[in-house]
């Protein structure tokens, strides 16, 4: 019994620290680097960061969303052009969109609305200067938002290229409002320094 108790342990060692214990912890891992992610984030990116070989990356991801197309979930692990990130799945739309937009009893959180306030009272803003405002990233928040219909794109900047946002007619609807004119004058409240960032939200010389 002894002896049997004192192989167990080097096993138990083995099946954590073996290649699939180091396999299991990658795939981990990249799972909690990809839910993060606001843009498609190159295999090669991924790869620096873990000091591992690119081909090993590429590999594990494509297990991964093997495996997520496999298993039904409601998210997919896409390869675009730039990279890797997770989508709501295509036949998952309509009740995505049904829950952001029409299920009216789950509220915004209060970043989302001092985020849309922001883009309110700046549009057309990119996602750079509305996180330099709040003084914290939003790019989370406004993909929320694009979701639930309350901003959406509203062209590019001319000189950064930047992405720019506006609300939409259904923000003036769920408002009451007829137009942005409407809107109550809180403007002199936000900061006036933000024509002096670039869209990252560092501040330009």
């Amino acid at each position: 019994m002894v002896e049997e108790a004192a192989g167990a342990a080097p096993a138990a060692e083995d099946a954590a620290g073996g290649p699939d214990g180091r396999r299991a912890r990658l795939r981990r891992d990249l799972e909690a680097v990809l839910m993060v992610v606001d843009q498609p984030v190159a295999e090669y990116d991924i790869a620096r960061a873990f000091d591992l070989p690119v081909e090993t990356v590429a590999a594990v991801l494509a297990e991964l969303s093997h495996e997520y197309t496999e298993q039904g979930r409601g998210f997919d692990l896409r390869q675009v052009a730039e990279g890797w990130r997770f989508y709501t799945r295509p036949e998952c739309a309509d009740v995505v969109e049904h829950f952001l937009r029409d299920g009216q009893e789950v509220r915004l959180t209060q970043a989302a609305l001092e985020t849309v306030a922001v883009v309110a009272y700046r549009q057309p803003v990119s996602r750079g200067r509305v996180s330099a405002v709040r003084g914290v990233n939003c790019d989370g928040v406004m993909r929320t938002l694009v979701l639930r219909g309350l901003i959406e794109e509203a062209g590019h900047d001319p000189e950064s290229g930047a992405l720019l946002y506006r609300t939409t007619s259904y923000f003036l609807e769920r408002l009451g409002l007829r137009s942005l004119d409407e809107l109550p004058d809180l403007a002199p409240f936000l900061p006036d320094d933000i024509e002096g960032l670039d869209d990252t939200g560092e501040h330009t010389r």
